[in-house]
């Protein structure tokens, strides 16, 4: 067993986390935490359905999202009374969330005037694909230099503009000033402060800085940036740090009680096992993959697909700190794929099972691009496939290259990482739910042929908003100094495989990820005629000219008639 930091003080601080991947539901889960300690004194969960209305369309209710929120705090009160917790002693609140995901509504009605567009959604690859053709030389990382990212259907500027372009009711909100705009943390802030009563209209700087909107040097609104997407800067919410009073609850048995912090999920995570020192980085498995390394109060601009983002910001006075981020779209939820899709398990408990009882994926490799690829290629018309089928696979050795390719994505962006800062890393420190599958964990540092540290609470993304809130100015119940930091017991899996076989799998990974590129298109093939192809799908037409050679070919095997 290996020992770390964690933090102290007294008194209990409480994160709320929003949007948490259960398959195809999402959960919010209120925890609660003694700042003393950093012990989890008690949490509750709810779920949230996500609705698919058409193919690559991910969204939410923003209504079930803060009625599950409300839900989630009553029902962990009742459990802290239940153990004779006087609540009286929560002493602030913290909100973390999935970044990216984008609500507009109307601040009069303080209704929502569209579902939340989900980060994972695809809808707006023609308006990504129009916003660089009209940049010079389609140059997708035209904007790099102001906000750390590429163009990409991933961020909340573009979902925001399809919004504009294609719901009335968000449109004639913008044009009669009655719109109001955020990503989750915005809209629960909002209505916790009171909505249309006053409610504080604010994000912090690293959910801002998934936007595409804000400028990472000047840690602002940026009008070029806005400008550029034909945003209106007056719907945009007040940024913030991630760790000072923005309001205080209005309802419900926690009223008064000040909400403190927010961070996006990732940084949240970052904060929870902490890494406060440049050079320290974490891996969080959830619906996705997101590994993040603190590069310091310096951004850190990527030259090989990473993305440069706000870390945190623990306090209106204090610097902000920087990260280099490596994302990766589908991790966890390909679990949910073979459970529901395939039907070959039956829980996420089951496909560690079914993998260790076979200990090779026998040849065969998953690529599961289901929304195209994330960093370090950036790739949106990419698919998901899966190659070097035998006649000899089966459904474990499917199970197992699920798994290798949460863990070949992850070698991915720690190899661009590593490129990028110059000092490659030592080990890595992981979180998140997918953490509890130990099969996972071995062959993570058996491809990364570095050590894998799993603390022994491995959700500290919840850890890290609750920190934050307890640490601001004002509740200073919970220090981040570090000479009051103490230890905290972590599992620790180190690579049992030579290096040169992890790098023969590695590089078959590799060619299959070649393999699932430029698969997709939005562009439809015009015929003679003017009218769109049968080849503009470009997997059909894959399989139609496929079935032609076959005819061919079977017709030569027999003969003439």
């Amino acid at each position: 067993m290996q020992k770390r930091h964690l933090l102290v003080e007294n008194r209990i601080t409480s994160a709320m986390l929003t949007d948490y991947f259960r398959g195809k539901l999402l959960s919010h889960e209120t925890r609660v935490f003694n700042s003393k300690t950093a012990e989890l004194l008690s949490h509750h969960q709810v779920e949230i359905k996500q609705s698919f209305p058409k193919e690559g369309w991910v969204e939410e209710d923003p209504k079930e999202i803060l009625q599950s929120v409300y839900e989630c705090m009553e029902r962990t009160c009742e459990k802290l009374m239940q153990l004779n917790i006087d609540i009286s002693n929560i002493k602030a609140i913290g909100v973390t969330n999935q970044r990216e995901t984008t609500l507009v509504w109307d601040k009069e009605t303080g209704e929502p005037l569209y579902n939340a567009i989900v980060w994972l959604d695809l809808r707006t690859q023609s308006t990504v694909e129009r916003l660089i053709n009209r940049t010079p030389g389609r140059n997708k990382n035209h904007l790099r230099h102001k906000t750390g990212l590429p163009i990409s259907t991933y961020f909340s500027a573009v979902k925001l503009r399809w919004l504009m372009d294609n719901v009335d009711e968000v449109r004639d909100a913008v044009v009669s000033h009655r719109a109001m705009f955020g990503t989750v943390d915005s809209w629960l802030i909002w209505c916790l402060t009171g909505g249309k009563s006053g409610g504080v209209h604010c994000t912090d700087v690293t959910n801002a800085s998934r936007t595409m909107l804000f400028n990472i040097h000047t840690m602002d609104w940026d009008p070029e940036l806005c400008k550029y997407f034909g945003i209106p800067m007056e719907i945009l919410p007040r940024v913030r740090s991630s760790s000072e009073i923005y309001g205080l609850m209005k309802s419900g048995a926690l009223s008064g009680i000040p909400i403190s912090g927010c961070l996006g999920d990732q940084s949240a995570a970052l904060v929870g096992q902490m890494c406060f020192q440049d050079g320290q980085a974490k891996n969080t498995y959830g619906t996705g993959c997101f590994l993040l390394r603190n590069t310091g109060a310096k951004p850190v601009m990527s030259d090989h697909g990473l993305l440069t983002t706000v870390a945190y910001k623990l306090g209106r006075d204090k610097p902000a700190c920087y990260a280099l981020e490596g994302s990766v779209a589908i991790a966890g939820a390909v679990v949910r794929w073979l459970q529901d899709n395939l039907g070959i398990i039956g829980s996420s408990e089951e496909l560690e099972k079914l993998a260790a009882s076979v200990g090779t994926s026998y040849g065969c490799y998953f690529v599961p691009a289901f929304s195209g690829l994330y960093a370090p290629y950036w790739e949106p018309s990419a698919r998901g496939i899966i190659c070097g089928l035998t006649q000899f696979t089966n459904k474990s050795h499917l199970a197992f290259a699920a798994l290798e390719a949460v863990c070949f994505q992850t070698r991915e962006i720690l190899d661009a990482m590593n490129q990028d800062s110059g000092i490659p890393l030592t080990q890595l420190q992981v979180d998140g739910g997918m953490t509890s599958n130990k099969l996972l964990m071995q062959l993570q540092a058996d491809i990364l042929c570095i050590p894998v540290v799993k603390p022994s609470m491995p959700e500290t993304t919840a850890l890290g908003a609750a920190m934050a809130a307890g640490a601001a100015e004002g509740v200073s119940v919970w220090s981040l100094n570090p000479e009051d930091l103490s230890e905290v017991t972590s599992e620790k899996f180190d690579p049992q495989i030579n290096p040169e076989e992890s790098e023969f799998r590695y590089a078959r990974w590799k060619k299959a990820v070649e393999k699932s590129k430029n698969w997709e298109t939005t562009q439809p093939v015009v015929n003679g005629n003017g009218e769109p192809s049968i080849f503009s799908s470009v997997p059909l037409g894959f399989y139609i000219i496929g079935s032609m050679l076959m005819l061919i070919g079977a017709k030569y095997i027999t003969g003439p008639d």
